[in-house]
């Protein structure tokens, strides 16, 4: 496509001086991007054009328009944000800045830099929605030109396209844009299961075809009876929707009979259930699979009448009736319903309040200053599966699925989440833990004697709007009593570590561990501590830094590695060395011992010792995979070790956890530990496409009994399979 027939497409509805507008800046953005390719070899001014081009069939404004032909433009090439702005306006400037990825800013690693992208889109995106709408359409194309990259990037770009664009496409209920991004994706990520699948539809085609022809016939007749005008046409299932409709119910293709479902369009609503009597009068509705989207709309603005009959020879057929306006929005979503005037990107009336959740986003942006929080909270509230709980008075209310009625009274207003006392689901008294199901009626229960939150509330919330509501009372309302909390933690915390507290707690040592923090200043920092925004063990690292490195170097100065190996192992008697770190070597006195990190062994464990060069006595595991042989140069190290009488220190151990991915696992296994009175250092997680989560765990443990415990109580937890101990 060509600016020509882009600008003939787009005369459908702008005036003649918009249309110069657009031309303008698609010259300005041809000049801009001269010269430049893209992979598939073709002129990279096509790419934004093609994005124009979508955005012109969504009928969106003029400004969304200019900006998708300049999204790239600031990012790709030397023009800057201030040209923009002053050649088209500080709105559209505002748009491209929104869709310009962080190159500059240097990151430690491509996912955060990619998080801090994400982060300033949606942020952008919660103040004019138009950055999104670009944004999907910027992914459409790159999707439809998908084959031009490589295996992995196909593959990366797919993932993330399921992950974060088609769940934001499907929120503001442009299906249009959000099916082919999933059958696309479907196509690089399963391209077996994609093939198959259109396949086997193709096979089935002719005889479909015919079959719904004859259907339509026998409707178009009946409305005509009763003067009713409607388009009626036949909607084949998405590839992805009948692939994932396959995999979650485990069936066959040939076990799914709805692969075609009719769309039934007249002018009004009265047309629409006058149309729904009709078909229930030529075929049976099947029970329980009536839906009326008109009366109770969709939380994207989705409207119409679905129902499901026994259609002729006896299969289930899938029956849509809306109004043209309605079919409008379910193809484009907001698009359809954004009306605009130059400079003003807010939506009118009663718009924005089904648009509550982007001003949560800025609500959550404002949290939390990490980006990989940001966008995992973001995927827990907004890209989750949803459930619709009613207020009494009948409002309806949308919350992440697991959510409990403490998510529902924040959503509410703070100050009732802050009062709860207690809840009713459809007039019977629940706790505050309890699962909420779509088409529950909730009613909070408040007292204005109620002493405010308790700790337990930030566990048991499982909304990131919440948590954050609850973090904030503590740190408001328990500002004094955080910070003795958060001096207490410190104390005891430099104690565990055997440093003397009063010695490192001085206002000038703890005013640099809060500049290194981002903290104002002490109290601001022992708050955070107090109320679980930040570890005391994390200030303790910094406080003690120094310290650790002069003792470091003092031990390192100290080791001297005298005699040879052989001489070592050949002393003539051999007695006890003084234990250190709870271990003896047999035949040598004072030597610097140390645990080696490949398989850190605890007390217990049969272990061996390596003499290192400049560096003392390494202890491993017998069974380490580390050790040298016996018969090799390297072998002639090892020396005998044994473990002391009694041993008081504890040892860091990395477990790794195996299972069934859901919600809650991790926060299970992590109270489950905590319950065993077990200290954890460091914990990681990951899932893959298969539901198998991976949790990565190192805890400090005692001895092996104290290790065979923990273990043996983590595997209790429902949905684990297995917990091993790994060697790195």
């Amino acid at each position: 496509m060509g600016i020509e027939q882009l600008l003939e497409k787009a005369a459908q509805y702008f005036k003649e001086t918009e249309l110069n507008r657009i031309k303008e800046a698609y010259e300005f953005a041809e000049q801009a991007h001269h010269g430049q390719v893209r992979k598939s070899g073709e002129p990279y001014i096509l790419h934004p054009l093609a994005v124009a081009d979508i955005l012109v069939d969504m009928q969106m404004d003029v400004t969304s328009i200019i900006a998708a032909l300049l999204h790239d433009v600031v990012e790709d090439t030397t023009v800057s944000l201030e040209a923009v702005q002053d050649k088209f306006g500080r709105t559209c400037a505002m748009l491209v800045d929104g869709l310009t990825k962080l190159e500059r800013i240097k990151f430690k690693t491509k996912e955060e830099q990619q998080n801090e992208n994400y982060r300033k889109m949606f942020v952008a995106m919660a103040q004019d929605i138009r950055v999104i709408l670009i944004k999907l359409a910027d992914r459409l194309h790159n999707m439809r030109t998908l084959k031009y990259q490589s295996e992995e990037s196909q593959r990366r770009i797919a993932d993330e396209t399921l992950e974060i664009f088609c769940p934001i496409a499907h929120r503001l209920g442009i299906s249009a844009i959000k099916w082919e991004m999933e059958d696309i994706a479907l196509r690089y990520l399963n391209p077996q299961q994609y093939y198959r699948i259109v396949n086997l539809m193709q096979k089935k085609r002719t005889e479909r075809e015919k079959y719904i022809e004859d259907v339509i016939r026998n409707i178009q007749d009946k409305l005509r009876e009763m003067g009713i005008e409607g388009d009626i046409s036949g909607r084949p299932k998405h590839i992805y929707s009948i692939h994932k409709k396959m995999s979650s119910r485990n069936k066959q293709f040939n076990e799914i009979y709805d692969l075609m479902a009719l769309r039934v369009i007249v002018d009004n609503i009265k047309d629409c259930y006058a149309a729904l009597g009709i078909i229930h009068t030529l075929w049976k509705p099947m029970p329980g699979r009536f839906k009326d989207y008109i009366a109770m709309p969709k939380p994207n603005m989705y409207q119409s009448l679905h129902t499901t009959v026994i259609g002729p020879k006896g299969e289930p057929l899938e029956v849509q009736i809306r109004t043209w306006d309605m079919h409008q929005t379910a193809e484009y979503g907001i698009a359809a319903h954004w009306a605009y005037k130059e400079g003003n990107g807010s939506p009118e009336g009663t718009f924005s309040d089904k648009m509550q959740w982007f001003r949560e986003i800025l609500e959550l942006q404002k949290e939390t200053d990490n980006a990989s929080e940001f966008m995992e909270s973001m995927k827990m509230d907004f890209f989750t599966d949803l459930v619709f709980v009613f207020t009494p008075k009948g409002e309806v209310i949308e919350l992440p699925a697991g959510a409990v009625p403490l998510d529902f009274a924040y959503r509410i207003h703070t100050e009732v989440g802050n009062r709860t006392i207690g809840a009713k689901i459809n007039g019977r008294i629940v706790p505050l833990d309890h699962k909420l199901k779509t088409g529950d009626i909730v009613e909070i229960l408040t007292s204005k004697h109620s002493y405010g939150p308790s700790q337990d509330w930030v566990k048991i919330a499982q909304s990131s709007h919440a948590r954050s509501k609850i973090k904030q009372w503590f740190k408001k309302e328990k500002r004094e009593e955080n910070v003795a909390k958060g001096r207490e933690a410190i104390e005891r915390e430099l104690k565990r570590l055997a440093f003397d507290p009063q010695a490192l707690m001085t206002d000038e040592k703890l005013m640099e561990a809060a500049k290194k923090f981002a903290f104002n200043d002490i109290e601001d920092m022992m708050s955070a501590i107090g109320f679980g925004g930040i570890t005391a063990a994390q200030i303790c690292t910094k406080l003690t830094e120094k310290l650790r490195k002069e003792k470091e170097a003092e031990e390192a100065q100290a080791l001297e590695l005298t005699n040879e190996v052989k001489e070592v192992k050949a002393a003539p008697a051999e007695k006890k060395s003084r234990p250190v770190s709870g271990v003896r070597v047999k035949g040598v006195d004072n030597l610097l011992i140390r645990f080696a990190r490949c398989c850190n062994p605890v007390p217990g464990d049969d272990i061996i010792g390596y003499i290192t060069r400049g560096r003392g006595v390494s202890v491993h595991r017998t069974d380490c995979t580390n050790i040298p042989g016996e018969n090799t140069e390297e072998g002639n190290r090892v020396i005998e070790v044994e473990w002391a009488d009694s041993v008081e220190s504890n040892f860091h151990v990395e477990i790794e956890i195996t299972g069934h991915d859901r919600r809650g696992l991790l926060n299970e296994v992590l109270q489950v530990v905590s319950e065993s009175k077990t200290m954890i250092s460091a914990v990681s997680g990951r899932s893959d496409k298969n539901k198998m989560a991976m949790i990565h765990m190192t805890i400090l443990i005692r001895n092996i009994e104290h290790l065979h415990a923990v273990v043996e109580k983590i595997k209790r937890v429902e949905d684990v399979y297995s917990v091993q101990r790994i060697m790195q």
